[in-house]
């Protein structure tokens, strides 16, 4: 069958009117059901006990935050461990960034003896499940004599093997003539890494800041074991010791949550397109 010129523009713009419809159709679905679990944790977050466990559903908020906020601060030292979270997780981040572009510096743009071997086997530590090294990491903070300190959330992950891959990925993609014209110039290595390098790899700097912070924010496994008092505890470890308690006020829990995500979200909103940025342009470069 023959059609015409205009017929098959019309069947075009008809076929792609279509696509879209269904694509923002399944975006606006995906919204949605993301968008349903953060609501109903404000609700519970507004309501009383008996309010949460009746079988009355509304969309309409209680009038209950402040009285479940008192039983929260009541409960744990909330604020002091959100502190506690947003200082160890912005000190990792700075550390982890700093000596990772270190690291990826170094196999990027030095020729040494064994490099590619001694970065391979760094990237193979990376199929050890993490589970695995946990007794081990446990005995050396407690032989350190870091137990219940924020050390052990900080500095054992500084250098780890996916920051020093992905840094390492985006220096390949500078030019040695730049390095070398700085050179020429009469600046040293540290201030080549720092004043040419460093910048010049600000989008990977900023992915790996992104996903190094979200991480360290995220972390329950470690804090829960070393951190033992309650003005040491991280936001995570504060939730689940919340959760630990009997009878729970699930009111305060949900209002402790929303304290907890809110770093998140305002992290992952600033440094989403670095993260997608980073990994894609890391992910084509070598």
């Amino acid at each position: 069958m023959n059609y015409s010129k205009e017929e098959l523009r019309t069947r075009k713009i008809t076929f792609d009117i279509i696509k879209k419809v269904l694509l923002y159709s399944f975006l606006i679905i995906g919204v949605v059901i993301t968008f349903v679990p953060f609501l109903y944790m404000f609700l519970l977050a507004t309501r009383s006990r008996a309010e949460i466990f009746s079988s009355i559903f509304s969309l309409m908020p209680g009038q209950s935050f402040m009285d479940n906020y008192e039983v929260l601060i009541s409960n744990v030292p909330i604020w002091r461990n959100l502190f506690n979270s947003i200082f160890i997780s912005t000190t990792a981040t700075i550390l982890t960034v700093f000596f990772c572009s270190l690291g990826g510096y170094g196999f990027s743009k030095y020729n040494f003896k064994f490099k590619n071997k001694l970065f391979f086997s760094m990237l193979a530590t990376m199929m050890i499940p993490g589970l695995l090294s946990i007794i081990p990491w446990f005995i050396m903070m407690n032989f350190f004599g870091w137990m219940d300190t924020f050390y052990p959330m900080i500095i054992p992950g500084i250098a780890n093997p996916f920051g020093i891959f992905l840094m390492t990925q985006f220096m390949n993609s500078i030019p040695y003539d730049v390095i070398d014209a700085a050179r020429i110039d009469g600046c040293g290595e540290f201030e080549i890494f720092l004043r040419i390098v460093l910048p010049m790899s600000k989008s990977g700097v900023g992915a790996l800041s992104v996903l190094t912070f979200l991480g360290s924010w995220n972390l329950l496994m470690q804090p829960l074991l070393i951190l033992q008092s309650s003005d040491m505890w991280t936001i995570p470890v504060a939730l689940t010791k919340l959760a630990d308690q009997a009878g729970i006020d699930h009111g305060a829990a949900m209002v402790a949550v929303i304290i907890a995500i809110a770093p998140i979200i305002i992290a992952y909103v600033i440094g989403s397109k670095s993260i997608m940025k980073g990994i894609m342009e890391g992910a084509t470069k070598g």
